[in-house]
């Protein structure tokens, strides 16, 4: 992706990452339901989104860029994009910061399980939900995009993101004033 490209389209890609997060969170709220049997909130922020799948879902939206008429190939480079990204935060959170967000060895259907950083399970969703974000998320928000008036598109791009990224922040600045 070109810069000017990128520069047009960073409204949606503010969108996507809100939408990412709100995603995950929704994700695992389900799967630890029935996991633990009970409901509990995941995340680490305030709100109801995890930073990961923002983030997460520019990764695999950059990576599959080129690949956006081949969902094999974007179910492919989604989950190794995200099995990479798992493994990676999960390490350095957890040498770095001595923090374990999250431990596949103690969870449901674990196999393939790397460390409790990954597992097949997983990486194998995140390759689905990839393919879910390039061939039904994208084209709904392009087409939202194009039947919106401008103003309202910036606002329904730029304020999730605001808030998101604000409620990371001050959610990093509780937990360290906490310590």
């Amino acid at each position: 992706m070109n810069k000017d490209y990128l520069k047009s389209r960073f409204p949606i890609l503010m969108l996507i990452f809100t939408f990412g997060g709100i995603f995950g969170f929704i994700y695992e709220e389900i799967f630890y339901r029935f996991d633990l049997g009970e409901w509990v909130k995941r995340g680490t922020t305030f709100g109801p989104w995890i930073p990961i799948y923002g983030f997460g879902g520019l990764i695999i939206l950059g990576l599959t860029f080129k690949f956006r008429k081949k969902p094999l190939m974007v179910f492919l480079f989604a989950t190794i994009a995200s099995g990479i990204l798992e493994l990676v935060t999960g390490w350095v959170c957890l040498t770095f910061f001595h923090v374990r967000l999250w431990d596949y060895n103690e969870e449901i259907l674990n196999w393939g399980n790397i460390n409790g950083f990954v597992c097949a399970r997983s990486v194998l969703f995140f390759g689905i939900a990839g393919v879910f974000l390039q061939f039904v998320v994208v084209p709904v928000f392009e087409k939202l995009e194009k039947k919106m008036p401008k103003k309202a598109w910036l606002i329904l791009c730029y304020v999730p993101a605001a808030i998101f990224v604000l409620d990371i922040i001050v959610s990093l600045i509780c937990k360290a004033l906490a310590k």
